[in-house]
């Protein structure tokens, strides 16, 4: 009932048609009474004036169907329209809720494909985050995939327009727009950046092929929006809970990890050792007169000796090493499976390459290692590290910048008693 008032009043010339027909029905009336009771001679005069008006009422009432016919469309329209806006509106609240679980980039990516299928079933889709040295994004996830949209495995910032201008970005060929440098195929593409607090954590692409695809990319602009910037906060919260983690593990001044996580590295890995039979070795580092270094050239070169000593070390390790500041300027490194002679091997090769930055910074860098290992001279976690200290403190009374090896266990081998431990684990 309400939408029929609304036809009937909805335009101007709905009220127009509205008012003539009712006159026109009391013009008819009128006449009519003058044929029915009036005088003879006014009876077929009558008789044609009311054929007249009835024609041009139903002249009126055809056009009007017509106004009324197009206000239904309208309408019905702006309903379907309603209803489609609706739908998005609560498929982005269930994307929210679900990206407050996302954990991971892999998990983040998930929940935007599974909304975006949903969402824009005939778009294809890809999401691009930055590396952890924000030089390059690297694909995290691609939906819906064909021979004209096969999104990279990385692109650069300085090749995406939509990155540069800080603004969604459409690359369509066949509409000759402006396109980015890493455009590859057919398939016109939408870009959207993701920026949380002034910040740019990723890019959302959507792309689809045609003749119109420029046309149906721009007419989904607002759900593209929407749903960057639904991932743009978790993509930012990711990267505060990495940055959090990475705090709690490392040293800030090294990126070595800190003492807190090598203890439980060192537990885990000789854990791990005893079950298979295997030995584990321990090497603790120290820097030779760093106190007189930092005095004589300030705490700058001091910090600068202690990155490079650092990234020397990493270098020459194995990845499953663990390297770790113990304090101040103490290094500990934990090799599994590795017997005490090899690690005192591997020492003598990381003493001469903390050596060789004498040059580089001109004024002598040296350091003292001592060498400890599970089972051959230490029992366990609780006393292998103050065995490699005790042999630090050897090389260090011996003139320094020497490797030193803790004194083996009594009926000790070099090679680990495998059987026993096999049994024992």
């Amino acid at each position: 009932m309400e939408n029929k008032e609304q036809l009937w009043s909805g335009s101007d010339e709905a009220r127009l048609g509205r008012n003539f027909v009712r006159a026109t029905l009391a013009v008819i009336l009128v006449v009519a009474l003058v044929g029915v009771v009036g005088p003879e001679a006014y009876s077929r005069p009558a008789a044609i004036g009311v054929a007249l008006l009835v024609f041009a009422t139903l002249v009126t009432v055809q056009r009007l169907s017509h106004v009324w016919s197009d206000e239904i469309g309208r309408l019905t329209g702006s309903a379907e329209s309603a209803r489609s806006f609706g739908k998005q509106i609560e498929e982005l609240f269930a994307m929210t809720d679900m990206l407050q679980a996302a954990e991971t980039h892999v998990d983040a990516g998930a929940v935007l494909m599974a909304t975006s299928q949903r969402l824009l079933p005939e778009m294809g889709g890809a999401l691009y985050v930055f590396n952890n040295s924000r030089d390059r994004l690297d694909l995290a996830k691609a939906w819906n995939t064909s021979d004209t949209f096969e999104p990279g495995e990385s692109l650069l910032p300085i090749n995406c327009w939509a990155l540069k201008r800080g603004k969604p970005h459409i690359n369509d060929v066949r509409s000759q727009t402006l396109c980015c440098m890493h455009h590859i195929g057919q398939a016109a593409t939408l870009e959207v950046p993701m920026m949380a607090r002034g910040q740019v954590f990723g890019l959302l692409m959507l792309a689809c092929d045609g003749d119109d695809a420029y046309a149906k990319l721009r007419k989904i602009s607002r759900v593209s929006r929407a749903l960057a910037d639904s991932m743009s906060l978790t993509l930012s919260n990711i990267a505060l809970r990495e940055t959090l983690r990475t705090q709690s593990l490392r040293d800030p001044l090294t990126g070595l990890y800190n003492r807190r996580y090598m203890e439980d590295a060192l537990e885990r890995y000789i854990s791990l050792a005893e079950r298979a039979g295997t030995a584990t070795s321990v090497v603790m580092i120290d820097l030779d007169n760093f106190k007189s270094l930092n005095d004589q050239h300030g705490h700058a070169k001091g910090d600068a000796v202690l990155r490079d000593v650092a990234n020397q070390l990493v270098s020459a390790l194995r990845p499953s090493d663990v390297i770790a500041r113990y304090g101040g300027e103490e290094l500990v490194i934990i090799m599994p499976n590795c017997g005490l002679e090899d690690a005192a091997q591997k020492a003598e090769t990381l003493r001469m390459r903390v050596e060789s930055l004498s040059d580089i910074h001109g004024t002598p860098v040296t350091a003292s290692f001592g060498v400890a290992s599970v089972p051959q001279t230490a029992t366990g976690p609780s006393d292998v590290i103050p065995m490699a200290d005790a042999a630090l403190y050897v090389a260090k009374g011996a003139g320094k910048n020497q490797v030193r090896k803790a004194d083996k266990r009594a009926g000790n081998s070099e090679a680990p008693p495998a059987a026993r431990l096999a049994v024992t684990g």
